[in-house]
């Protein structure tokens, strides 16, 4: 997949606007570009805003560089060259009735003071002119920015019943930038929290992913708590003070963490609660996690006390556990367990140590096989896996040194009688 090149996306959304006012049309940057423009971030990918309909923008731009998967609402992607990505045209429009709660059951072409008007959030709602670097603000976006807050434009009961996800996405922006949620705002968050349900859960988890790997993720739970969107989310976390505050230090001290080990702090007071994996599984299915989360997830919880007691743990168990591919996640989450609960990571550190030396010192190659059962005749069956596991830990006890040792040591404990 070729990487796009900020500089390029850049020129190509200006050339986008630039191609439409030869065409004598309206266009400007439009929505969260202008907010990052405005506050000094590299936007993600831009927006354009214009006067020109679905079918006049793909006259400009052409068939074939055009894509109309939203021309429903209005939407047309113009794709650029391949280091510059797309961008997302649309048309200036006003919205009707949302029936779902998430879509406008139908669109209206209108001009750039009511298509501000229909946006989510004041700092949501600017537009920019690239080329004069004129900010166009019809909803009061720039003061809030200024001033650091998030609020609904217009009427928030009305934006947000147009929209239930905006709830969770207003938790999420100011999450992510470090802002407040403006009074009515968050009232009207709380009055409509319980509404959260009618969206998708894969739209819900999208936006949890990126809350809980912000470096601001204790502020996005508070947020979460506060607006009364977690308990719809998670309704299964304790509350109780000591709980609640050992989970916030807990992924306060997360340092760039994959979504596994965050959900894996989240949910292990869950865990606590109920003394198994049960509600941790469900809670992972229930927000479609896939399936590389989930088991990451599930690593983390279910080998937290064996690096946590590192020191303490028979040295074959601990090693099994230490060679897993995922063993920086877990790491990383036990290490801020152990900080807060411990109040030491001296049991990681010691981990870290181990891990550090030559893998051969520590994970050299097994004796035998199971071919080598084979050979000694020992059938084939669920006593393969115990004698393997006992000659490899004898192994890394240092018991046996050499493969005849290893024969010798298994057939042994087949003629005892292991257990099959």
């Amino acid at each position: 997949m070729t990487s796009i090149d900020p500089r390029r996306a850049r020129e190509f959304a200006q050339q986008v606007v630039v191609k439409l006012r030869a065409s004598k049309h309206e266009a400007l940057w439009a929505g969260g570009c202008v907010r990052d423009e405005l506050l000094g971030k590299q936007p993600k990918d831009y927006d354009v805003a214009t006067d020109a309909t679905p079918a006049q923008v793909r006259e400009v731009f052409g068939n074939r560089r055009t894509l109309p998967i939203g021309a429903a609402f209005g939407v047309i992607t113009v794709l650029g060259p391949r280091e510059a990505g797309q961008v997302e045209v649309a048309t200036f429009r006003r919205d009707a009735t949302y029936s779902d709660g998430r879509h406008p059951d139908s669109v209206a072409f209108s001009d750039a003071r009511e298509d501000a008007k229909r946006r989510d959030f004041t700092i949501n709602g600017l537009f920019y002119d690239p080329l004069s670097g004129e900010v166009i603000d019809y909803v009061g976006g720039q003061e809030d920015l200024k001033r650091q807050v998030l609020r609904a434009i217009g009427n928030p009961d009305e934006r947000l019943a147009e929209d239930k996800l905006r709830m969770l996405r207003a938790v999420r922006f100011a999450t992510t930038l470090g802002f407040d949620i403006e009074s009515e705002t968050m009232l009207a968050i709380q009055r409509y929290s319980k509404e959260l349900r009618v969206v998708s859960v894969e739209r819900i988890t999208a936006e949890l992913r990126r809350l809980l790997q912000h470096s601001n993720r204790r502020h996005g739970l508070e947020l979460l708590r506060e607006s009364c969107l977690l308990q719809e989310v998670l309704p299964e976390l304790p509350l109780q003070d000591e709980v609640w505050t050992q989970t916030l230090e807990t992924l306060d001290l997360l340092d760039q963490p994959s979504v596994a080990v965050a959900i894996a702090v989240l949910v292990r007071s869950v865990q606590s609660a109920d003394e198994s994996n049960r509600s941790a599984e469900a809670i992972c299915r229930r927000w479609k996690l896939s399936n590389e989360e989930r088991e990451g997830v599930l690593l983390c919880l279910n080998k937290e006390t064996t690096i946590r007691t590192a020191r303490t743990v028979a040295w074959p168990e601990l090693q099994r556990v230490l060679i897993v591919s995922r063993i920086d996640e877990l790491m990383s989450y036990c290490r801020a367990i152990a900080q807060i609960v411990d109040g030491t990571d001296d049991a990681i550190q010691f981990c870290r140590q181990t891990l550090a030396r030559p893998q051969a010192e520590w994970n050299p190659p097994p004796l035998i096989s199971g071919d080598d059962l084979m050979e000694l005749s020992i059938p084939a069956g669920s006593s393969y896996r115990k004698l393997l596991t006992a000659a490899r830990d004898a192994q890394l006890l240092g018991e046996i040194t050499d493969r005849g040792a290893a024969l010798t040591y298994v057939l042994k404990l087949w003629e005892d009688g292991i257990d099959g």
